[in-house]
C-alpha cells in the first residue's frame, strides 16, 4: 500500500540523473552528462554575497524580491527589446525551475494542455503534469535546426490547448529561434488565444554571431507571454539558486501568490550576487562565454571527424549529434559507452521520443575532459563498427 498520488508515481525519474549518478560512482570516468558550467561563480559576485553576510543582511527579501535586483532585471532586459515595471511584472525565483513549476500550477489545470516542443529539458512535461494539465509534444527535427515550425504546431493544437512553452535555446539541441522563425508561431498563438511560457535560461550563451531574441519581444506578445530566466547558466551560479519570471501584473501576481505561501522568498545572500552580477559582471560572462564557443567547435569538429553527424548548436552548452548510423538506440549507446569507456552522456530520448538516435553531450567541461571524451568514443565507435 502507498499513499502516495498514483500521479506522481507514474512520473519517470530523470534520465539525466540516472546517468550522471552512475558516472560519480566510477573512478576515471568522464561526465558530459550534467549541464553545468565548470567555472566557479565569479568573485565580484561571491564577495557580494559574503559582504551581504557581513552587514547582517540575513533575513527575508520581499517575497517579490529585492526591488533593486528587480530593477536591474528590467534594465537588464531592455537588451532584448524587453520592457517591464520592476514593482508589479517581475519576481525574483528560486532558479528558473521554481519559476517553471510555479507558470505551470498557475495557468493550467485538469482538461488543459501545455504544448511542448520535443525534444526539450525533462521538466517540462512532469511539471505540466503535476500541475494537473496534458503535455502535448510537438516535434523539431535536425533537419530544420530543431527550430518548432508553425505547421507543427497549428496541427497539434485542440480546443484544449492552453499554453505553449518556447524553450530557446533549447537544451538538448542547442537550436536556437530568430525572430523571422517566432513571427508565424506568433500568428497560430494569436489564432488560438495560446499563453507563452518562454524559458530563456541560456539566453546570454549563443555563438556563430547570432543574438537572442526573444518571442515577447514581438507586436502583442508581451501581454500573453512570461519570460523566464535566472543566473545559473551564464552566471555560473547554479548552486545559489535564483532566477525570475517577468509577465503581466495579473501572471506574476498570481505565481507570487504561490511562491508566497511556498517558497517565501529567494536566497538574501543570492539576491545580492547576483544583482552584483548584473551590474558589473558583463566581463565575466564574455570569458565564459568565449570559452564555451572555442570547446563548442572542437566537440562538433571532433563528432563530424569521427563519422556521425552533428547539427552546429548556436546556443546554450550541449551538442546533440546523431548516432543512428551505430545501429544502437540511444540507451543502448549510452550504457554501453560508459561501461566500456567510462564516458557519460545523456540519451537523446531522455528529452523525448523526437531524441531517439541523438545523444546529449554537455561541452560546459573543460578542453582537457572534452578532447579524451573524443577519443574514447571515437575508439567506442570504431570497435562496434558493422
Amino acid at each position: 500500500m502507498t499513499f502516495v498520488k498514483q500521479k506522481v508515481v507514474d512520473l519517470p525519474p530523470s534520465g539525466i540523473r540516472k546517468f550522471f549518478d552512475l558516472a560519480a560512482s566510477m573512478e576515471g570516468c568522464i561526465s558530459l552528462s550534467i549541464g553545468e558550467p565548470d567555472f566557479v561563480t565569479p568573485k565580484l559576485m561571491m564577495d557580494a554575497a559574503i559582504d551581504s553576510l557581513n552587514q547582517g543582511k540575513t533575513a527575508y527579501t520581499s517575497n517579490a524580491g529585492l526591488m533593486e535586483l528587480r530593477e536591474e532585471i528590467c534594465n537588464y532586459l531592455k537588451k532584448y527589446d524587453l520592457s517591464y515595471e520592476a514593482a508589479t511584472e517581475v519576481l525574483v525565483t528560486v532558479g528558473a525551475s521554481e519559476a517553471i513549476d510555479l507558470a505551470f500550477r498557475a495557468l493550467v489545470g485538469e482538461g488543459d494542455e501545455v504544448l511542448i516542443p520535443d525534444p526539450s529539458f525533462v521538466c517540462y512535461g512532469p511539471l505540466a503534469t503535476m500541475a494537473g494539465a496534458t503535455p502535448v509534444y510537438l516535434n523539431t527535427y535536425e533537419k530544420d535546426d530543431f527550430r518548432l515550425t508553425a505547421e507543427e504546431l497549428e496541427a497539434k493544437i485542440t480546443p484544449n490547448s492552453k499554453v505553449l512553452l518556447l524553450p530557446y535555446p533549447n537544451n538538448p539541441t542547442g537550436g536556437i529561434m530568430s525572430k523571422e522563425d517566432y513571427e508565424p508561431i506568433a500568428e497560430v498563438v494569436k489564432k488560438h488565444n495560446l499563453f507563452v511560457i518562454c524559458d530563456e535560461i541560456y539566453s546570454e550563451l549563443v555563438y556563430g554571431g547570432e543574438k537572442h531574441f526573444s518571442f515577447a519581444a514581438l507586436p502583442g506578445m508581451k501581454e500573453r507571454s512570461i519570460v523566464l530566466n535566472g543566473f545559473s547558466k551564464a552566471f555560473a551560479m547554479t548552486g545559489w539558486r535564483v532566477g525570475y519570471a517577468c509577465g503581466p501584473a495579473d501572471v506574476i501576481a498570481a505565481i507570487t501568490k504561490i511562491h508566497q505561501y511556498g517558497i517565501m522568498s529567494a536566497p538574501t545572500m543570492g539576491q545580492y550576487g547576483a544583482l552584483e552580477g548584473l551590474r558589473n559582471g558583463d566581463e565575466e560572462v564574455a570569458k565564459m562565454v568565449a570559452s564555451y564557443d572555442e570547446r563548442r567547435k572542437v566537440i562538433v569538429q571532433g563528432f563530424r571527424d569521427m563519422g556521425l553527424s552533428c547539427f552546429e548548436p548556436k546556443g546554450a552548452f550541449y551538442c546533440f549529434p546523431c548516432i543512428k548510423s551505430t545501429g544502437m538506440s540511444s540507451e543502448e549507446f549510452v550504457e554501453q559507452l560508459l561501461m566500456e569507456e567510462k564516458v557519460a552522456v545523456v540519451p537523446g530520448n531522455a528529452f523525448g521520443a523526437s531524441g531517439e538516435g541523438f545523444i546529449r553531450c554537455s561541452y560546459a567541461s573543460s578542453m582537457e575532459n572534452i578532447k579524451e571524451a573524443l577519443k574514447r568514443i571515437e575508439a567506442f565507435i570504431n570497435r562496434h563498427k558493422k
